[in-house]
């Protein structure tokens, strides 16, 4: 018989990066019900994740810091590790798309996903492994990639690069740390109820269009995300490295 103890995140540290809004919010309601110490960063307050950790007594941190530059990451590896000492997860999920003709795209806007779309990724990453390469406890990696990690779409070339890059980056590391006990996924969410997708939902044309591409039928939530998170993040998937779960309601089958 399957022991569904082997979800539980209970006794373990997680941080989850933009946490204050979307995703990133489900992911960490959803860790911090399975028995998770959440530590929430982002660069506005958190207070409605807080919030709604707080109302089942979960446990939560929030960090403020500014993921455009790698300078602060000492700042959060500090100031987590003196929350809840070991952090055992990490969830790259904080992003920015900028929508333009690929013609008109200018360098500011192109570094500017780049830098925090893939650049702080990867060195989130590299931040945390070496502690967990130095104890040899192992680690929980997942990195939110997009249906633009397998695909062009439109007027977007940044951030499809850079979504990109995370389903390869994911890989790579996986296949340098697996030994180590070291579990690098992603998350390749189809299209949700977020802040990025505003645009996109308030447009009835484009909105009606991507509906009747998805065979769910409804565009995806925070929530949607949860079980794949929870399972990434937990023992269920010990022998797990180096895959994108898609969670998108059907559209990649179509």
């Amino acid at each position: 018989m399957t022991n569904l103890n082997m979800f539980s995140l209970e006794g373990r540290t997680a941080l989850i990066t933009g946490a204050n809004t979307g995703l990133g919010q489900g992911i960490s309601v959803a860790y911090a019900k399975a028995g998770a110490n959440v530590i929430g960063v982002a660069r506005r307050s958190c207070q409605e994740t807080a919030e709604k950790i707080a109302a089942f007594d979960g446990s939560f941190k929030e960090i403020i810091a500014d993921l455009s530059d790698t300078s602060v990451i000492p700042q959060i590896v500090e100031e987590a590790e003196k929350a809840f000492g070991r952090v055992d997860i990490l969830v790259n999920n904080a992003g920015i798309i900028k929508r333009c003709d690929a013609a008109d795209v200018t360098e500011e806007d192109w570094d500017a996903v780049i830098n925090i779309n893939e650049k702080m990724v990867f060195f989130l990453c590299q931040a945390f492994a070496k502690g967990w390469l130095a104890d040899q406890k192992g680690g929980k990696i997942i990195n939110i990639a997009s249906m633009l990690s397998y695909q062009g779409g439109i007027r977007v070339p940044a951030y499809t690069s850079s979504k990109s890059a995370i389903m390869g980056l994911t890989r790579e590391l996986a296949n340098e740390w697996a030994r180590h006990n070291i579990n690098v996924n992603a998350i390749a969410p189809g299209y949700m109820e977020t802040n990025n997708t505003q645009n996109l939902r308030s447009d009835e044309q484009r909105s009606e269009e991507i509906l009747s591409r998805i065979p769910a039928g409804r565009w995806g939530t925070p929530e949607d995300i949860a079980g794949a998170a929870i399972f990434l993040a937990s023992d269920a998937a010990a022998y797990v490295h180096g895959f994108t779960l898609a969670v998108d309601g059907g559209w990649l089958a179509r």
